[in-house]
């Protein structure tokens, strides 16, 4: 099963204690996978100028219910487009108790090969301006 997943190098990219890189596999190399592509900005790839998500474009907005519907938007479109071994079932962007300038994206999706739940929450930090 893991074997129709995938499998490539771990993310981040790093050295073992053998002088190789590291790997993953399955389900795991498709949660770095979405970790990739919501932290790249569109742009950042010289070769593929389009891939990444958009919700970076929002870091300075402020806080509100118009922002988080955006945010939760770009994020669907993103792995939507970017990652096709899963189905997006549902994003939810909420504001961390802790911090204000926190903004927890969740996301739950399906892995279509075995049709298994999995669900992610994504840290994005937003940096209101003043003024």
């Amino acid at each position: 099963m893991t074997a129709f997943l995938g499998k490539g190098w771990a993310f981040p990219i790093r050295i073992n204690g053998r002088g190789g890189l590291d790997y993953a596999e399955g389900p795991t190399l498709i949660e770095q996978s979405i970790w990739i592509i919501l932290s790249t900005a569109p742009g950042r790839r010289i070769m593929e100028p389009e891939f990444g998500c958009g919700i970076h474009d929002y870091v300075f907005a402020s806080n509100t219910p118009n922002l988080r519907a955006s945010i939760m938007a770009a994020v669907e479109r993103a792995l939507t487009r970017y990652e096709p071994r899963i189905d997006v079932l549902k994003v939810r962007a909420q504001t961390s108790a802790d911090n204000e300038a926190l903004l927890l994206i969740h996301i739950d999706y399906r892995i279509r090969a075995n049709n298994a739940f999995h669900n992610l929450v994504y840290p994005f930090f937003i940096n209101e301006g003043e003024g």
